[in-house]
């Protein structure tokens, strides 16, 4: 797992420089949003707005070196996964994220790394949706942590509610629907004693660590079915419980 330890460090610290630069140039209450300056002259530079073939993939975290492999920030974990198989740079600071365009399996694709931390997950996944001008229903999928299931289980979902996850809820206000693609990592339910917040924040464990290295495979199989238009074929194939392995 040390290549994926290494990979995240030098993101973390990528994305360490452009959160910082951001907030030093913005009002206390304006943070973030320095990161879509220049959008309107790059315009002629991004793949054609509307192009029903573009899908946009969002994955839900928090920026900054502290959380990197924590459990709520698997959904950028996922997202650093894609970006290395296919080979996509997740560099471009725009849309109060961080963003990459690139093609996986023929499709083309925008991967999302929202800079907003997690509670406004929804302004930056708006944003992106606004700009490329996709249906949020057909072409957004959103990956994300979710303590009710085992570690490194998938579930995948056409629509639904928020169930408790601030990221998804702030999306499905701004979006002003819940009707869109996700898949949910499970990071395992929260020990009996902790603290919720203090939990999905805490590090992965080595042990946890190795079997997220096979779920984030899982994911990569999951996202290139549903990029096919094969959702109920993902659903079919990875939402399955396996046993719960213990980490105690």
């Amino acid at each position: 797992m040390q290549w994926l330890k290494n990979r995240f460090k030098r993101l973390g610290q990528f994305r360490d420089r452009a959160v910082k630069k951001i907030e030093e140039s913005q009002p206390e209450d304006h943070k973030i949003e320095r990161c879509d300056a220049g959008i309107e002259r790059r315009k002629t530079e991004e793949i054609k707005t509307g192009d029903k073939e573009m899908i946009i993939i969002a994955g839900l975290g928090n920026p900054t070196r502290e959380y990197e492999n924590t459990r709520h920030n698997i959904g950028f974990m996922a997202v650093d996964a894609l970006a290395d198989k296919y080979n996509i740079s997740v560099m471009d600071c725009k849309h109060k994220a961080l963003t990459g365009k690139g093609v996986i399996n023929g499709t083309k694709v925008v991967l999302v790394k929202p800079l907003t931390y997690m509670n406004l997950s929804g302004e930056a996944i708006r944003a992106v949706v606004d700009y490329y001008k996709v249906d949020a229903a057909s072409e957004l999928i959103v990956i994300y942590d979710d303590i009710s299931l085992d570690v490194g289980q998938l579930r995948i979902r056409k629509k639904g509610s928020a169930g408790g996850h601030n990221g998804i809820k702030n999306i499905i206000a701004n979006l002003g629907h819940d009707t869109f693609l996700r898949i949910k990592i499970g990071v395992g339910e929260k020990p009996k004693g902790y603290d919720l917040a203090d939990y999905v924040l805490g590090h992965f464990s080595k042990e946890e660590l190795e079997v997220m290295k096979e779920s984030l495979e899982k994911v990569d199989g999951a996202v290139n079915l549903m990029l096919e238009d094969e959702v109920d074929m993902a659903m079919n194939k990875y939402n399955v419980k396996k046993s719960a392995a213990s980490f105690e």
